[in-house]
């Protein structure tokens, strides 16, 4: 991970934690989760990015700027039908819009 790479998941994992005070991260051999009962968002980190795969089916989830893959029967590392790539800081705030659906989708699941 280079230098630029670290303030982005810094800065991820900073808001993503800051989503509720149940928010377990886990680090694993290949990626980083985040879950509450179960992984809402796995962040795959590369040398110049961070690509998430966020726990929400891709029919579901509200992507008005476009940043969405489908990776729906696609074999990758990480748990959901989503992905979304985060190159830059000014990125942040679309990529935990998507982020926050699958955590709030998950808690109501929990009540």
């Amino acid at each position: 991970m280079n230098a630029d790479t670290r303030i982005l998941f810094d800065r991820l994992n900073t808001r993503i934690l800051n989503l509720g005070k149940f928010v377990v991260r886990k680090f694993t051999k290949l990626y980083v989760a985040y879950k509450l009962e179960t992984n809402f968002v796995d962040v795959i980190i590369q040398k110049s990015r961070l690509r998430l795969t966020v726990n929400i089916k891709y029919a579901e989830v509200i992507d008005a700027k476009g940043i969405c893959r489908d990776m729906t029967d696609i074999g990758r590392w990480g748990n959901g039908d989503v992905e979304v790539r985060l190159d830059s800081l000014e990125e942040l705030d679309d990529v935990m819009a998507i982020v926050e659906q699958a955590f709030r989708l998950q808690c109501a699941e929990e009540n």
